[in-house]
């Protein structure tokens, strides 16, 4: 239950800091992207089932605030949870290695991604343009961010494992 209540503050205090913080620290209206971090770290850090988990939940939320379509961001959030979730069995607690080529993998397919299905199907081939303005200053600085925010929800993930390894002692 702990877990399930730090995961739903987590990604509220996120979308909040997405939609404010951000918001004021972006450099030429490209800002990074928390909810990214906050998909592919607990993907990473807990196998696919909890990263698809976060993952459509981050985007369910950033598409109820942000966004005129529900579930299109959810999606795209789920299958970065999701394929993230495949690298957690080579994940070691104290390479950041990983994790920065990891997130900054998802943001760019995230970005084609949504550049592919919200701008080329209405007509607007200016990908290479989109991709050198848009995509790619938002992976360096999501990269950038990572490597603040990934130690903090590290952390957090360590002190999740350690309540519920007590919590499980305590029962035996």
């Amino acid at each position: 239950m702990k877990r399930k209540t730090t995961m739903i503050i987590l990604i509220l205090v996120c979308t909040i800091l997405q939609s404010t913080v951000c918001q004021m620290i972006a450099v030429g209206q490209i800002k990074p992207n928390l909810l990214i971090i906050l998909t592919v770290s607990f993907g990473l850090m807990r196998g696919r089932r909890d990263g698809l988990l976060t993952g459509f939940f981050c985007g369910l939320i950033s598409d109820i605030f942000f966004e005129n379509i529900i579930g299109f961001h959810a999606l795209l959030y789920l299958w970065v949870g999701y394929y993230s979730g495949y690298f957690y069995r080579i994940f070691y607690d104290d390479d950041i290695k990983t994790p920065l080529l990891l997130i900054s993998v998802c943001d760019l397919v995230y970005g084609i991604l949504q550049y592919g299905f919200l701008f080329l199907m209405r007509g607007r081939i200016h990908f290479f343009y989109y991709l050198g303005r848009i995509i790619m200053p938002e992976v360096v600085y999501t990269l950038l961010l990572t490597i603040v925010c990934y130690r903090i929800l590290y952390q957090i993930n360590r002190q999740l494992n350690l309540t519920d390894k007590r919590s499980v002692d305590s029962i035996v």
